[in-house]
């Protein structure tokens, strides 16, 4: 009786964590919503939980401010999914072959991948943005889809997923059966990839959509602007910056990626297990 009781206590308080963690995580985008719909007298003047009423008028400061909506999702989602997709599926066919082909300066090239993480982005942009600009490719959304090819982190990631999850038996004997090698990372491979793939996917998706410095420093047409540079754009002067327009601009450009998350999220949760054949 004793024993159930303090397993019961333990749960409770397990519960009691999860739940506050929960609400850390849930309270910011709650607030950012209802920010949206406030003033910005309001909002300096007090926090609040509850919904206000200005969410129109904070729309008209958007339009007003030139704030194409329709032009910056356009431009953020090609690019996002656009660079997402490259880098999810060469980095897996990047990760495969480190695993199945030993050949021979294997390990070193995948040492040099792990150099390159250690290598923050800061540093290598001054030097992408002149390439860029040699090759005449700035003002031009490839040139933020293009480079995503060669994501270092994910193929880590991949690579160890890979490690834990797959069994080279199921390409020999693939092999066997007559399957030329793209049929198999295409048909065999990425099957087992999904919960991974999925959670590269995301990352890759969250990254691509928020990054505001590289698209400011390759990006000059203002047709090709992202949405994070708008709402940049929102910032006011120093007399008076409307904040309840940013929130709404952030809301706006939050909304996808939360809509991303929980349509994926399914595959990470449910898709624990999945890997190759155990032996």
């Amino acid at each position: 009786m004793h024993i159930s009781s303090v397993h019961n206590s333990k749960r409770s308080m397990i519960y009691v964590f999860c739940t506050v963690l929960s609400l850390l995580a849930i309270v910011p985008f709650w607030m950012m919503i209802v920010n949206a719909t406030r003033s910005s007298q309001d909002i300096q003047r007090s926090v609040s939980l509850i919904p206000g009423s200005f969410a129109g008028s904070n729309w008209q400061v958007l339009t007003s401010k030139n704030w194409n909506v329709a032009t910056g999702f356009r431009n953020s989602a090609i690019i996002a999914f656009g660079s997402t997709l490259l880098s999810v599926y060469f980095s897996a066919m990047t990760a495969y072959g480190f695993k199945v082909y030993q050949f021979k300066g294997n390990k070193f090239l995948y040492a040099v991948v792990m150099a390159i993480i250690m290598i923050p982005g800061q540093v290598t942009g001054t030097g992408f943005f002149m390439f860029m600009y040699q090759i005449g490719m700035t003002n031009n959304l490839l040139a933020l889809i293009i480079p995503s090819i060669a994501a270092a982190a994910t193929v880590f990631f991949f690579r160890q997923y890979l490690e834990a999850n797959f069994q080279i038996s199921l390409v020999e004997a693939a092999r066997i059966d007559g399957c030329g090698e793209f049929r198999i990372f295409n048909t065999i491979v990425l099957p087992i990839m999904v919960p991974a793939m999925a959670t590269m996917g995301i990352m890759a998706m969250i990254g691509a959509w928020n990054n505001y410095l590289t698209p400011l420093m390759l990006l000059s047409d203002s047709s090709l602007k992202t949405l994070p540079m708008m709402v940049q754009e929102l910032r006011g002067d120093i007399y008076r910056t409307e904040y309840g327009s940013i929130y709404l601009g952030l809301t706006l450009t939050a909304a996808p990626l939360l809509i991303v998350y929980f349509a994926f999220s399914k595959y990470i949760i449910a898709g624990v297990a999945l890997g190759g054949v155990k032996e």
